[in-house]
């Protein structure tokens, strides 16, 4: 992908077509989940992470809730960190792009997806980088699927207890996991807010939808702990039929379902 799209909102749109695009070529893949981490993503990539060059970041990136990984490589692709080809063979015979990131690949920095992995990859990471004096900022984005996970809740507490400030998570809360609604399915998990509070996080509430709304809280940050911004976002988001449908985690369109999807999500500018 060689033109750059300087709208951040017709940059969105864009990875969402590229995603719909490539579901045609696949059995399944997980459209729900990488919909609702768009905008996030984007930021992370396009506005947050310092650096070196145009493809060489100083910050890591860690897709820790690893089945929406399509999002991630299209945005590596708009890059040019994964190739053209790379992703046109993305969960194909001899292709190097699985249906979960894969460390070593282009701009993979950690295996994910088994759900729980990925905060205490980023916990070890800072933990390292203190032991040899150097400076990044570690991203991270998980599910709140992983927030069912004992591992995740382990290493949230060690971050804090690691003095962890140069951590900083986006929790994409779409409120829905693969075999229904988590409010429904698990009510016990709410409220999230103040038990990351009580795990040492300084914690922010967002659309995570909204940019503007995202970098406003983020730049709220006030004090060095762990940092995480609670956003909130829609499964699905931008296909009506696909909204908040929890079919919709692990399912490719059909060829109308595609069309219909397509036409929603033009770029009007």
């Amino acid at each position: 992908m060689q033109n750059k799209i300087n709208n951040n909102k017709d940059r969105c749109l864009f990875f969402r077509r590229k995603i719909l695009q490539i579901s045609q070529n696949v059995p399944a893949l997980h459209i729900g989940g990488a919909f609702s981490s768009t905008e996030i993503v984007d930021l992370i990539y396009n506005e947050l992470m310092s650096k070196t060059s145009e493809k060489k970041f100083n910050d890591t990136f860690i897709m820790s809730k690893g089945h929406s990984c399509i999002m991630q490589y299209v945005v590596l692709n708009y890059l040019g960190i994964i190739s053209d080809k790379q992703i046109d063979e993305y969960c194909k015979p001899g292709g190097i792009l699985g249906a979960h990131p894969d460390y070593g690949n282009p701009g993979i920095e950690a295996s994910t997806g088994s759900l729980g992995h990925g905060m205490a990859l980023a916990v070890g990471m800072h933990t390292a980088d203190k032991i040899n004096s150097e400076e990044r900022k570690i991203f991270i984005v998980i599910s709140d699927g992983e927030l069912q996970e004992g591992s995740t809740w382990e290493a949230l507490m060690m971050a804090a207890n690691l003095n962890c400030e140069n951590l900083i998570c986006f929790l994409d809360h779409n409120g829905s996991q693969s075999f229904g609604v988590t409010r429904e399915v698990h009510p016990k998990f709410y409220p999230i807010k103040s038990k990351l509070e009580s795990f040492g996080w300084e914690t922010f509430e967002a659309d995570g939808h909204d940019q503007e709304d995202i970098i406003k809280k983020y730049n709220s940050r006030k004090t060095k702990k762990p940092f995480i911004i609670i956003c909130n976002t829609t499964k699905g988001k931008g296909v009506s039929y696909m909204e908040n449908k929890p079919i919709w985690h692990y399912r490719s369109p059909n060829e109308e379902e595609y069309k219909i999807a397509m036409k929603e999500l033009e770029i009007q500018s």
